[in-house]
């Protein structure tokens, strides 16, 4: 596993001493990652006396998350130029702009750091920071950049941020045989308190009934492509109608299908306006799936990846089969 650097200590140590005010953001549609990732990024600043507004286009669809919804705002406080001057950006488990979903107010022009995990991510030009894809969550960096900067996490710090590392981790199945600097990091956040069986029972329990009802529906739709090796289900937006749009039960949806015998790759895709889709792509540890996200407008992971884009369902499920084709 990759390292973080002793100078990316520093030079975040460096950004957080020149600025009197942070704007720290996330990717829209958060989920525990992004919005345990802004926390603690939060917390780091409480450590330095620095005021900030935490920062989100939301919409908060995960159950998960929803408790924290109101420590976020999409509408951005206001700032003359002389006060942008001395405000800095933070952008955590995102690095790109348009990531960042609709927000009431101007970002450009910002001194920018970027902590992320993402296979995809890239620097915004003239933007500094730590991109890490080796990192399971990026809640695991911002557990390192406290650590570096600040020593032993408070409690609920602790709690906030193994909660982002498990989501993130699917509570670790992800993860490889180079990963024991992360046990390692999960094993002190528990020495600071941290009740692993809490933390599931957060992630796992309390889902809306309509999820259950949708979960079915959505297996029911299933398809398999290029010899089994392919699935794809999909929602449409008669299904959102029925059952809701205040959460879906995606992580299960794609672990079931996964688990099938000869299944290497699922995508779930969603029709969320009557011209535009977003959609959701898993694969067992070969296939590569944020480079086929990536044609799509997206991004992220090598076995875990979104997109969001126009078209329709109907017309796109034949243009993804077509870029699995390519890697099957």
């Amino acid at each position: 596993m990759k390292e973080v650097l002793q100078s990316d200590f520093d030079a975040f140590k460096k950004f957080i001493e020149r600025h009197d005010f942070f704007f720290i953001v996330g990717h829209k549609e958060p989920d525990g990652d992004c919005i345990a990732s802004c926390l603690g990024i939060a917390s780091i600043l409480d450590v330095f006396n620095k005021k900030y507004q935490l920062l989100s286009a939301g919409p908060f669809k995960r159950n998960e998350v929803a408790a924290w919804e109101e420590k976020f705002s999409s509408e951005l406080i206001f700032l003359d130029e002389k006060d942008r001057k001395s405000t800095g950006l933070i952008i955590a488990d995102c690095s790109e702009l348009h990531r960042l979903g609709e927000l009431d107010g101007d970002l450009t022009g910002l001194d920018t750091f970027i902590i992320d995990h993402h296979k995809t991510g890239e620097f915004p030009q003239g933007a500094q920071g730590c991109i890490n894809p080796d990192a399971p969550a990026c809640a695991f960096l911002v557990q390192l950049f406290y650590e570096n900067l600040a020593g032993k996490l408070p409690k609920n710090i602790a709690e906030i941020l193994f909660f982002g590392l498990c989501t993130d981790s699917g509570f670790f199945r992800f993860l490889n045989s180079d990963s024991a600097p992360v046990f390692q990091a999960a094993a002190r956040l528990v020495s600071y308190g941290v009740d692993p069986r809490s933390t599931y029972n957060h992630i796992n329990s309390g889902k809306p009934y309509s999820t259950r009802k949708l979960l079915g529906v959505l297996l029911d739709k299933a398809e398999r492509y290029l010899d089994g090796k392919l699935v794809i289900t999909y929602e449409t937006l008669e299904d959102t109608k029925k059952y809701g749009a205040e959460g879906r039960d995606s992580d299960a949806l794609y672990q079931l299908l996964l688990s099938a015998k000869d299944v290497e790759a699922v995508v779930f895709l969603r029709q969320d306006t009557p011209l535009t889709c977003t959609g959701g792509f898993r694969s067992q540890d070969k296939i590569d799936v944020s480079v086929i996200a990536a044609k799509f407008g997206g991004g992220g992971h090598k076995n875990a990846s979104g997109m969001s884009c126009n078209g329709r369902i109907e017309t796109l499920i034949p243009q993804v089969v077509k870029e699995f084709a390519r890697v099957m």
